[in-house]
Formats: structure tokens, C-alpha cells, sequence
């Protein structure tokens, strides 16, 4: 055992020969994707991280080889030595790089056996995910998802290198830290040599790069680690990776042109895709009263339109008093009328989801608008509706009327439903959008106060800082995200550096300058010392290797990540401790009696 590796070394990985090796001997080490006996012909399918190489065993060229090929099963690791030649004539797999050859094995050593595994590993096979994510180890030895770590590995190359170029200096910032929740819960790590007190894991280095631009130093990066303890879904977990970025003497246009040269690259370093740049820019507002959502999916048309003007004196109260006091929203479908009763009551339940109460349709035929309301609508309703709309024969009209922010996310939901179901959607089209000028407070009917929409330290548009004191939630906050077909990608804003406007938020937010100081002291004291203009942004890298990759969850492009309980099959992670740690520091653990 072993002569392998200490006599002969590897001199290919399973993908790289093709016909011009013919007649070369060489060395494979990988593992058994699929072992195939053809009664005296052994063939293998060798499998390494790069791909698959067919390996023949034939008695007459090499008994010994052929004998332990006998014993060799799927995921078996080993390392064979061997000639290359054609495959026979009408064999070869144009859908391999390797299908024109295979291997003659001449010697064939194996490193380790396998127990059966508790699935196979291939792409096409069903499992489920916690059986997986138990055996990860397994489960990466996938070539989708090793293709997909090795695309995620490219783009940290990729941001590394353009960063370098342009001046920005890499630098890490502590994951021992303050706890200042703003937001999502804290991880809390307790200190063993200061009884009773906590670190806390970074929900991102927020402050300190803030700080690295008080310090000078201008251009900072890092592809930061960060950890938010929250309720999970598809494209969250409780521990991430985002590319973190700050500059000095910058305004906001400087910040997005510097990151659109990093998304330019990175598409055409890694799909080989050339962006149309300038991306365009639109303010939050014409965001939400075209799509409804300010991460809106730009790839297909059925714009929202606000009604609210038509129906100020409608018959049809639910109506009358939405144009008033609220939103009305109206969107059209080209040939929707075609959607069946059932079609419409599913559509109904998903609005609900999003709070509607429920949703109004009118039907466009050739001879009548067939609808529960048309009976309440005048023909000079009917004639605006259809002008403003552009209404034809086989139209289909839905409508969300009531408070904003229901409307708002109702019909900017469903207007992504409806163009899933209509598979209006192009897995290999990129549309990105910078959404600008948030609003930068919103007000919280529970807690009685304004609260912000980004984070506190988050600058006013200039045009805007006079009306904080009279009109707060008019402002606009100097804040841009990137958004790529529905998915927020990355956002950031242009910070306040004056140590007077941070403490007028924190007033208009209610948070005391006793709390302020507890929780951003540090922050608040730097900006008395020559804090430069300064913004910069953070692109979150999981979810950008998800969308690079089209798969359907950031597990895919994590290594080993977390359920959506926030555990970890494999490892088994959280689990309890000796009581003897919980003594060092200095814990108790009461039990919660439910």
C-alpha cells in the first residue's frame, strides 16, 4: 500500500486528456464514480474534482491490474498508472472532455475503501437534504457542487485582483467584538477572564471599517465573515461571507461606478458575458410605484400603474376610499383572460400572504368586461382605465387597492408569480439596477418612533438635511443598492462623518447619547478626530455565487452550511458543552419550562 504515492506521482487530473496523449503512459488518482463489468473487460469511470476518465482493465494487458479491479466499488479512492488510447470506433462521449480516450491500466493501487454510501453521487439523483447535509463530505463530491465551489473560488480570486489594482488595501477587522444590536440578534461569545461579560460575533465590520477611514487609510476591503442570528430561508444563514468595501473623498456615484467595474469582471471572467454599463439608476419611489418592491425583477415587462386618480369618485366604495386614503395599483397580463376561475382564487391566496384582504380582476372580452366589479364602474372609468392601461381583447386587469405598504408587496409579489407561471423569465439574462434615494427613516407603530430604513449611520442627500428637523420622513437617505433580477446583491451609503449630524439621527431615532455612547462611543468619539466624507458598500458573495451558479439555494455554494433551523447535521452543531466550561465562565443554564 502506498507505492502510488511514494514512487509515481499524478501527471493529469481526470479531465484533461484527449486524443493528442495517445500512446502517453500516465498516473490518476481520484475516486470510483461507477465500476461497469463487461465479463472480462472491467471499465471505470475515475472521478476526480475536475472531472471523469474512463479506465479499461483487460486481462491480457495486465492480470494483477484486472484482478483488483474485481473488488473495486463505487467511491473507492485509487490511483492507477496506464496507457493512453481511442476509444473504439462509435464509443466515444462527445460530453466529456475525456470521451475520445480512454486509459489502458496497467497497475491500479487502492488508497482507501468505501462503506456504501447512503446515496449516490451524481447530480440527477433526488436526495433528501438532510440526508446531505448529515454526509456533506459526500455530498460535495458532487460535480455540481464542486463546480459551484470552484466558481465561488474564482470570484474571490476576481475581487482580490481588482481591488489590488485600484489602490484598496485588504484588512482584517476583529470578530471578538461589541455588541450593538441593531437589528438581527447578536451571537454572543462569554469571556472566561471578565465574568459575566460578552464579545459579540460582527453582523458585519461596519464600524471598523468606518474607523480604517478615520485612520487614512483611504481605500479598504475584505471578504468579511459576518453572523446574524435570525430566522432563516433559501438565501440566509446564520454565518456568511460578503464583500466588504469602504473609500474616502468619495460621493455615491464614485462608490457604484467602482463597483460596476467589479461586477463587469467578475461576468465576463466568470460566464464570459460582457454588461452593458452605465446600470441604471432609479430612485426608490418610481421603484416601488412601477414594481412594487425596491429589489424589483426587471428582465420582463407588466409595470404596476397607480389608478388612484380614476377612482376618486367611484361607485365602488372599496375603491373610493383606497384613492383617498391609501393605494390603488392596477396591473395588466396580455391575454390573461385566459386564466381560469381557480387560476384567479390561487392568485387571490397569494396576495394574502402579503396582507391583501383581496384581489379585484377584470376580465377584457370581446364583447363585455366580465368582472365582480364592472358593475360598479361608469364608462368614463372604462375609457381611462383602458387609455391608461392600453386594454385589449383578451387582457386580464388585477388591482390591489388599500393601505401602501400591503399594496406595495402584494402586487409587486404577484406581479413575479404571474410571470413565473408564464415563464416570462431568462435563467441566462442579467438585468441590474441601482436602486437610490431611500427613504431614510420610517416610522414604527409599535415602538412610537422613526427607526432607520438602512442603518444610523447612514447620511442625508444634501438637498434633504433642511427638512429633518420639520419633515423627517421626507428625507432621502444618500443610500444605493444593486439589485439583479429580484435579488438584492449589495448595498451601502454614503456615511455621515460629522460628529454633530450622527448625534441629531441618534436624537431623531430616540436613541439617548447615554445609549449612543454605550453601544457606538467609539464611533462617535473618532468622528471628532478629522473623520473624512467617506461610503463604501458590502455585496453579499453567497448570494452571488447562487445567482452565478442558477442554483436555487446559497446551501449549494456553501461548503458546509447550516439548516434552516440553524444546525448542522454533520457535525451536529449547537450542542451542549461539559458543565465544566460553563463553570469557567461563570454560566448557569436554567431550563425553560414550556
Amino acid at each position: 500500500m502506498g507505492s502510488f504515492i511514494n514512487q509515481v506521482k499524478r501527471t493529469h487530473t481526470c479531465n484533461q486528456l484527449t486524443a493528442k496523449n495517445v500512446g502517453e503512459e500516465v498516473v490518476l488518482f481520484g475516486w470510483v464514480d461507477t465500476r461497469r463489468d463487461h465479463g472480462g473487460l472491467i471499465f471505470i469511470d475515475l472521478r476526480d474534482r475536475d472531472g471523469l476518465t474512463q479506465i479499461v482493465f483487460d486481462p491480457d494487458l495486465s492480470k494483477n491490474a484486472h484482478e483488483a479491479a474485481h473488488d473495486v466499488r463505487s467511491e473507492y479512492c485509487i490511483g492507477i498508472k496506464g496507457k493512453v488510447r481511442n476509444r473504439p470506433s462509435g464509443m466515444t462521449n462527445p460530453k466529456l472532455p475525456t470521451g475520445e480516450i480512454e486509459i489502458e491500466a496497467l497497475e491500479l493501487e487502492v488508497f482507501n475503501k468505501s462503506k456504501t454510501p447512503p446515496f449516490l453521487i451524481d447530480d440527477k439523483i433526488d436526495t433528501n437534504e438532510d440526508v446531505r447535509l448529515k454526509y456533506r463530505y459526500l455530498d460535495l463530491r458532487r460535480p455540481q457542487l464542486q463546480r459551484n465551489l470552484r466558481l465561488r473560488s474564482k470570484v474571490t480570486g476576481i475581487v482580490h485582483d481588482y481591488f489590488n489594482r485600484n489602490g484598496f488595501l485588504e484588512i482584517e477587522t476583529p470578530f471578538l467584538t461589541k455588541s450593538t444590536p441593531e437589528g438581527a440578534r447578536d451571537y454572543l461569545v462569554p469571556s472566561r477572564v471578565h465574568p459575566g461579560h460578552f464579545y459579540a460575533l460582527p453582523q458585519s465590520p461596519q464600524l471598523f471599517k468606518q474607523l480604517l477611514m478615520v485612520s487614512g487609510y483611504e481605500r479598504y476591503y475584505q471578504i468579511a465573515r459576518c453572523f446574524r442570528d435570525e430566522d432563516l430561508r433559501a438565501d440566509r444563514q446564520p454565518e456568511f461571507t460578503q464583500i466588504d468595501v469602504e473609500m474616502s473623498f468619495v460621493n455615491a456615484d464614485d462608490v457604484m461606478n467602482m463597483m460596476e467595474g467589479l461586477v463587469v469582471e467578475v461576468w465576463e471572467k466568470v460566464l464570459g458575458i460582457k454588461l452593458k454599463t452605465p446600470f441604471i439608476k432609479m430612485p426608490y419611489q418610481e421603484c416601488m410605484d412601477r414594481y412594487g418592491l425596491d429589489a424589483p425583477d426587471t428582465r420582463f415587462g407588466m409595470e404596476l400603474k397607480i389608478v388612484n386618480d380614476i377612482f376618486l369618485n367611484t361607485g365602488f366604495q372599496v375603491f373610493k376610499s383606497a384613492a383617498t386614503e391609501g393605494l390603488i395599483q392596477a396591473m395588466k397580463v396580455d391575454g390573461g383572460a385566459k386564466f381560469s376561475r381557480s387560476e384567479i382564487d390561487d392568485f387571490t391566496k397569494f396576495v394574502g400572504i402579503y396582507g391583501a384582504r383581496g384581489l379585484a380582476y377584470i376580465k377584457i372580452l370581446e364583447n363585455e368586461w366580465q368582472s365582480p366589479i364592472t358593475k360598479f364602474l361608469s364608462e368614463t372609468e372604462k375609457a381611462e382605465l383602458t387609455k391608461r392601461l392600453d386594454l385589449k381583447v383578451g387582457d386580464i386587469v388585477f388591482f390591489g387597492a388599500g393601505k401602501k405598504k400591503i399594496v406595495y408587496d402584494s402586487m409587486g409579489n404577484l406581479r413575479e408569480h404571474v410571470a413565473a407561471k408564464l415563464k416570462m423569465l431568462d435563467d441566462n439574462q442579467y438585468n441590474f439596477l441601482w436602486v437610490t434615494d431611500f427613504p431614510m427613516f420610517d416610522y414604527d407603530d409599535e415602538a412610537k418612533r422613526l427607526v432607520a430604513v438602512h442603518h444610523p449611520f447612514t447620511s442625508c442627500k444634501y438637498e434633504d438635511i433642511s427638512l429633518m428637523d420639520s419633515e423627517p420622513l421626507k428625507c432621502r437617505a444618500n443610500a444605493y443598492d444593486l439589485v439583479l433580477n429580484g435579488n438584492e446583491i449589495g448595498g451601502g451609503s454614503i456615511r455621515i462623518h460629522d460628529q454633530e449630524m450622527q448625534s441629531k439621527v441618534f436624537d431623531l431615532l430616540k436613541i439617548t447619547r447615554e445609549e449612543a455612547n454605550a453601544k457606538f462611543g467609539f464611533l462617535l468619539d473618532a468622528l471628532q478626530f478629522g473623520a473624512p466624507p467617506h461610503g463604501g458598500l458590502a455585496f453579499g458573495l453567497d448570494r452571488l455565487a447562487m445567482l452565478l451558479t442558477q442554483s436555487t439555494s446559497i446551501r449549494d455554494v456553501i461548503a458546509f452550511p447550516k439548516t434552516q433551523k440553524a444546525t448542522c447535521p454533520m457535525s451536529e452543531a449547537p450542542s451542549t458543552v461539559d458543565p465544566k466550561q460553563l463553570l469557567e465562565l461563570s454560566i448557569a443554564i436554567n431550563k425553560i419550562q414550556t
